[in-house]
């Protein structure tokens, strides 16, 4: 018998609306530590509201968001983000090391100057952009400053990580080293991606999660699961929305629901 890894995040009926605009009505759903998960949805689906109560910027209005057994705020710190847009000023002379350090900037007060570097060089690594080190972040494509920025979250060795969008604007050959990483992070890291594409995700993908499904009768949106199809060749999955399963399904090993 296989036994379930703990549970990672867990939304128990969660509603969520702004002054003039109900968002989440009762969305219930969780994963596990460990897993790959794929959030999807069109733009204004409600993806970045989710994201927000995820990440303790915003506070749920009815039900309960747990993270790694804790309160979300509380957990904070385990988690790595990736936002789907950085800006910077390209004249402001930082690079690339100096804005991965930044990740450990909760921990400076306890790590020696050299330690901080060591961390930052073996996170540039996991992203094979280790030989950029002190090369300014201006001069950088777009593809290596998101890998730089995930480099950013992981010196941290978070618990989860979260990326947004996180091959918008990204070449092909900078998107499958981004995902060559996530592989080898799979299993010990739990990796939420959130994503406007509803059709397809990476084969690394374990459960799908999509916020868009409004209820006859709800003002709100929840989060539906929906089942995952190999394609033949591909390094993708696509997304069967014709088949839900029930947000709190899951199964060890994975299987389909009788």
């Amino acid at each position: 018998m296989i036994e379930k890894s703990p549970i990672a995040l867990q939304f128990t009926d969660v509603s969520f609306a702004y002054p003039t605009l109900q968002i989440l009505e009762n969305a219930s759903f969780h994963f596990h530590q460990g897993e790959f998960i794929a959030l999807v949805g069109p733009n204004g689906s409600g993806k970045t509201t989710l994201l927000k109560l995820i990440l303790g910027l915003e506070e749920a209005q009815k039900g309960t968001i747990t993270l790694m057994g804790g309160r979300v705020k509380a957990m904070r710190p385990v988690i790595g983000y990736v936002p789907q847009h950085a800006t910077y000023d390209p004249s402001f002379p930082i690079s690339v090391i100096e804005v991965v350090m930044m990740g450990l900037v909760d921990s400076t007060r306890r790590l020696k100057k050299q330690e901080i570097r060591n961390k930052a060089v073996e996170a540039l690594k996991q992203v094979e952009l280790e030989d950029l080190v002190d090369r300014p972040y201006s001069q950088l494509s777009g593809g290596q400053r998101r890998r730089v920025l995930v480099a950013r979250a992981l010196v941290s060795n978070p618990k989860m990580l979260i990326l947004d969008e996180p091959t918008a604007n990204m070449d092909k050959e900078s998107e499958a080293r981004l995902y060559s990483t996530l592989e080898r992070l799979k299993g010990n890291t739990t990796i939420l991606i959130v994503t406007h594409d509803t059709r397809f995700v990476s084969d690394l993908t374990d459960r799908v999660f999509c916020v868009d499904v409004q209820h006859e009768g709800s003002a709100g949106r929840t989060v539906v699961q929906h089942a995952l199809e190999n394609i033949e060749g591909e390094y993708q999955k696509r997304v069967r929305h014709d088949v839900e399963i029930p947000a709190d399904f899951c199964a060890y090993p994975r299987e389909m629901p009788s």
